[in-house]
């Protein structure tokens, strides 16, 4: 399976919490955090974030399935005694359909291991624990020194310790004051200049101000008026708060290319704010990169 899998798709799912486990204690189950419940929801932080540190088994099975409920139980007693060598996560998917999808499963269980955000190997159907040992131990294997390895389990279970100036800044957001968000992100900034969360949240609330003004016919106006830089600047962002970023990046290029002056000047600037709403290292943040610099020289 491995490579055959696009788990993308999954990033970014997170539009409601994750339900909580039988055991009452949230995602995480009793085994120490080496099991848990996984959704569309908590994917990409559960799965893809952690399995750049041991592989993650991802289980696809359900509550509503007798074999794969008493197969669980054997899954999560080897996790358990694994220790965090490998992490056990268990996915219902009659609650999370597109996971499944994703898989490509065709029955349940299907157990899939994942490294380093992909597909490594996966098997079918409920099966023997001796032979289980054995999967577990040539997934280890083939992932030995490739990835970061397991948290410590002292920094596993000490409680993260919240911040309370990043508190008031999504207390503030939390309540739609995005004014009152940026206030308290540039507190942090004043005194930290580089904080990176602070940064990149104030950038992102900024956006977000931004585009709440922005008309609903911004892009209709602007395709009417290719010479109205400003109209071209709010159909952008519109589109970008419309989850188009290609199509912006598209368009304040192409202001960038046929115009000349402050006009010029004032596309690549907000092209540029608009980058920073993303890794650098993204492929489309990239190309566009490649195709602002061809239409500025």
């Amino acid at each position: 399976m491995s490579g055959a899998v696009d788990l993308s798709a999954l990033k970014e799912r997170a539009t409601a919490p994750p339900p909580r486990n039988p055991s009452g204690d949230g995602a995480v189950s009793a085994a120490n955090g080496f099991v848990i419940e996984v959704t569309e929801a908590n994917f990409e932080a559960e799965v893809l974030v952690k399995s750049s540190q041991v592989p993650v088994i991802v289980n696809l099975g359900g509550r509503a399935y007798e074999p794969s409920v008493v197969f669980t139980e054997v899954l999560e007693r080897l996790a358990a005694q694994a220790g965090g060598q490998w992490i056990l996560a268990n996915v219902d998917v009659d609650v999370s359909p597109q996971i499944a999808q994703a898989f490509g499963i065709q029955s349940v269980p299907t157990v899939v291991a994942v490294a380093a955000g992909q597909p490594l190997a996966d098997f079918q159907g409920a099966q023997p624990e001796e032979q289980l040992t054995q999967w577990f131990a040539a997934v280890l294997q083939a992932t030995a020194g490739k990835l970061s390895g397991p948290v410590p389990t002292a920094e596993r279970d000490e409680p993260e310790v919240e911040d309370p100036r990043f508190v008031a800044a999504e207390t503030a957001l939390d309540a739609g004051d995005l004014d009152g968000a940026i206030a308290a992100y540039q507190v942090i900034l004043d005194a930290e200049p580089t904080n990176a969360e602070a940064l990149n949240a104030v950038r992102q609330v900024k956006f977000m101000a931004r585009a709440q003004n922005t008309e609903p016919d911004a892009v209709a106006a602007a395709d009417a008026d290719p010479s109205n830089a400003e109209l071209q600047f709010a159909a952008a962002d519109l589109e970008m708060a419309g989850q188009q970023p290609e199509a912006a990046f598209a368009r304040l290029i192409g202001v960038v290319s046929r115009s000349a002056g402050d006009d010029k000047a004032a596309a690549r600037t907000r092209l540029l704010e608009l980058f920073e709403l993303f890794d650098p290292a993204e492929p489309m943040v990239m190309a566009a990169r490649r195709k602002l610099a061809a239409a500025l020289y």
